[in-house]
């Protein structure tokens, strides 16, 4: 027995040498292993943030271009709606000539076929540009409103109800498609 317990104990011994031979000038398998860990977790991370900015990027340039989209379609769409503006302005005084050609023809007795000749005209004309979106302002009676009337003066007002309303029309007011392009000249009652 003691035999054996000499033999075990010499087998111990030498399997701590052996050990020790072979570990020698080497580091542990367990630091190289967290140095490795490490610096992938340090690259994981240092990627993760680019993809991040990347990404941040990507959105805010992809919201941009959008927005930017949007707007030049909305623009063109301006743009369509009031390409005729110019033209109608112009064309404006016209319109007015014959409301008051029509109106001198009723106060002198003018023959009537020439009164149904101009307003046969008037109405062509007066449609056409109906068709291109205006629309005549209606003034009389409302409330003043800056938005769409300028006031040339102030009456006292005939009754208790016009104060702040407008009394009569100077020159009509239009809208080319919702969009003020001449102003009612008015008179405001006070």
């Amino acid at each position: 027995m003691k035999e054996n317990i000499e033999k075990e104990q010499n087998s111990n011994v030498e399997d701590v040498q052996f050990e020790d031979q072979h570990t020698e000038g080497k580091k542990p398998k367990g630091r190289k292993k967290k140095k490795k860990e490490d610096k992938l977790a340090a690259e994981y991370e240092a990627l993760q943030e680019k993809y991040n900015d990347l990404n941040d990027r990507f959105l805010r340039l992809y919201s941009e271009f959008d927005n930017f989209r949007k707007r030049t379609a909305k623009e063109k769409l301006e743009l369509i709606k009031t390409a005729s503006q110019d033209l109608i302005v112009g064309l404006l005084p016209v319109l007015d000539d014959f409301e008051r050609a029509l109106k001198a023809f009723e106060d002198h007795d003018a023959d009537p076929e020439l009164i149904k000749g101009v307003e046969l005209i008037y109405n062509k004309f007066y449609n056409t540009l109906k068709q291109k979106g205006l629309s005549p302002m209606e003034s009389m009676g409302t409330e003043f409103n800056t938005d769409w009337h300028e006031a040339l003066t102030n009456i006292p007002a005939p009754s208790e109800d016009l104060k702040g309303k407008v009394v009569d029309v100077i020159q009509k007011g239009y809208l080319l498609n919702d969009k003020v392009i001449r102003y009612a000249q008015v008179v405001v009652g006070n």
